[in-house]
């Protein structure tokens, strides 16, 4: 079976993280927004999995990706929390139209 270069696996973590990256820019709606999160967080795991990939003799990579896999689950729980939440008060999900904070 043959190897995929590190550069094609580089250039698709940097395409993911640039869709993100311009999810989160671009968009006004929350749950877009969390998704473009969750693109930049996949892209540097691509990105750990890969480096880790080519020194066989260390698993720091692969643990610490594991290690953000957990972190993103959890704050993707909270915040689907609270923009339900939000949702709920302000009956809108759209980032522009959520102006104000109340006690």
């Amino acid at each position: 079976m043959e190897e995929i270069p590190l550069e094609h696996i580089l250039l698709l973590s940097a395409a993911l993280f640039s869709l993100g990256v311009m999810a989160v820019i671009t968009k006004r709606h929350a749950v877009v927004v969390l998704m473009g999160i969750e693109l930049i967080f996949n892209a540097a795991n691509l990105n750990l999995v890969a480096f880790s990939r080519y020194d066989a003799t260390l698993m720091q990579g692969q643990l610490f990706s594991l290690f953000v896999m957990v972190v993103a689950a959890a704050e993707a729980a909270v915040a689907l929390a609270i923009v339900l939440r939000v949702y709920q008060y302000f009956r809108t999900a759209n980032l522009n139209q959520i102006n104000q904070l109340n006690k």
